[in-house]
């Protein structure tokens, strides 16, 4: 399916669909008002049947005097409540409409009215990824596949004036909407065929389809001799082999030092010898989430060629119980030295992360950003709607909270102090994997904070945003590549002193 920007008057536009946006009390936007003007006021004896709420629709048919064969009148809401959420509602609703007629084409002409959003580029592209999630389907391990979408093209209309920004923003869109459809479906797939062995592969794959990137998998006995045990020792319990992938992109000039990305790849996450309860288990195959976003974040960055530097480190592990696993008080020994008491096997995702991020301090980093779906803790502090955010670098926690407010990916930082390193102190080791049941997203933070001196480092906590719970919306949600890109794209404009919001000229 293809995007496409339009600069033809709207009644001219020869489409399957034409989106059209009214406001509360019947107030058309210009384009609405061109089509009214052309169809002898047809759109106008209509709208008071239309109250603008935003999300809502009504379908006409045959509106004389254009060249559209349908017109949907799009509600936008009141102008003070147009937020990035009344955006992605007023999207999705388009997007319902297309899906269900079953259209092969069809045109948004919200005249911008979808949000008060003044930055033409961050509107376009939010319309670009927002419609392409709608038409993810999930039927990889369906004997029955989902029917093919009748849908080639989706275009927006703009001024003249426009037209090179626009292409600019669905370009970059599209490519961050492929990065998501790749994290949601590595989400969604089962534990039994997304494997560690499996996320090799995928980046393998991705490796082959551009020159500029080389991945690098690090077996078991590498990362022994490395002295990985902290890693190893989650997957000890499993049949299923754990892998270290080092994906490295050099779009910038040599020498730049890279950013890195760390991404948590439990592939499936049972608890070990502290297993979890039965219930909801099966979402535990979601435990490679922050690998799943750094995949798919290095596909969104390969297509849009960004000119920097990144590394993309998985360290990916299946956590099982056997009686080869790794039990409660057993004390291991990271890459950094440092030695850990296991008081609770659950608490994995630091254990492979932490020699990931040991092992970053050999690319001589600009800044590192680990990803995880790390705390149930996270849940019960931020809900479903933002990652939690911790750092050891005001400059980097600040720009990557920026990030999350342009890519509608929001995160919120939560202290990382002193004071809560006590909670991890051990009687045997030089640290405990677990601080007990306060302040648990913090301690998970300050766990890793002690592999991350030599660096500027961040950690994202996504376990309350990489996927959804309820009923059909069950699934991978893909976040956070969005956030992920757009922190690419800042130390691309940084680098380059590219006017602020834009100017993404890859």
């Amino acid at each position: 399916m293809q995007f496409e920007i339009f600069t033809d008057a709207v009644t001219d536009l020869e489409t399957e669909c034409l989106i059209l946006a009214i406001a509360p009390e019947g107030k058309l936007s210009p384009s609405a008002l061109e089509v009214d003007a052309k169809s002898g006021g047809y759109l106008s004896d209509i709208a008071a049947d239309h109250n603008g709420k935003a999300g809502e629709t009504l379908l006409l048919h045959k509106v004389p005097g254009i060249k559209a064969k349908r017109v949907v009148l799009m509600g936008v809401g009141k102008q003070e409540d147009r937020t990035d959420r009344t955006q992605r509602k007023v999207i999705v609703a388009g997007m319902g409409q297309i899906k269900a007629l079953k259209l092969s084409n069809a045109v948004f002409a919200l005249d911008h009215m979808e949000s008060n959003d003044e930055d033409l580029y961050r509107q376009i592209r939010h319309n670009t990824e927002w419609a392409s999630a709608e038409l993810y389907q999930y039927d990889t391990t369906k004997s029955k596949k989902a029917d093919e979408l009748a849908l080639e093209s989706l275009a927006f209309r703009v001024d003249e004036a426009d037209a090179e920004l626009a292409e600019y923003s669905i370009a970059d869109g599209s490519a961050i909407a492929n990065g998501v459809t790749t994290a949601r479906e590595l989400g969604n797939l089962p534990g039994n065929i997304c494997t560690p062995t499996y996320l090799s592969e995928i980046a393998i794959a991705l490796d082959a389809e551009c020159d500029k990137l080389t991945t690098t998998v690090l077996e078991e006995d590498e990362m022994a001799e490395l002295g990985m045990f902290s890693l190893l020792s989650v997957g000890e319990g499993s049949i299923q082999p754990s892998k270290l992938i080092v994906m490295e992109y050099k779009g910038g000039e040599e020498g730049d030092k890279p950013h890195v990305l760390v991404g948590k790849g439990i592939t499936f996450d049972t608890g070990g010898i502290s297993l979890k309860p039965g219930a909801k288990m099966d979402e535990m195959k979601f435990d490679m989430c922050g690998a799943a976003s750094v995949i798919g974040a290095m596909e969104s960055l390969t297509e849009m060629a960004l000119p920097i530097n990144v590394v993309a480190i998985v360290a990916s592990a299946e956590n099982m119980p056997s009686s080869k696993a790794t039990k409660p008080g057993d004390i291991v020994t990271t890459m950094s030295g440092q030695t850990v008491e296991i008081l609770n096997t659950d608490a994995e995702g630091r254990l492979v992360l932490c020699d990931a991020l040991t092992y970053a301090e050999r690319f001589e980093p600009a800044t590192v950003v680990d990803v995880a779906t790390l705390t149930g803790a996270c849940i019960v502090a931020l809900g479903h709607h933002t990652a939690g955010l911790l750092s050891n670098n005001d400059e980097l926690a600040d720009s990557l909270l920026a990030a999350g407010d342009f890519a509608a990916d929001r995160a919120w930082r939560l202290p990382i102090g002193e004071e809560y390193q006590e909670q991890l102190d051990s009687n045997f080791a030089d640290i405990a994997n677990i601080g007990g049941p306060a302040a648990g997203t913090i301690t998970a933070a300050c766990f890793l904070a002690r592999f991350t001196e030599k660096f500027a480092w961040a950690h994202l906590d996504i376990a309350g945003v990489a996927w959804n719970s309820n009923g059909k919306a069950k699934g991978s949600t893909g976040r956070c590549v969005p956030l992920l890109c757009q922190h690419l794209l800042n130390q691309v404009d940084e680098g380059e002193e590219e006017q602020e919001g834009c100017g993404h000229d890859h």
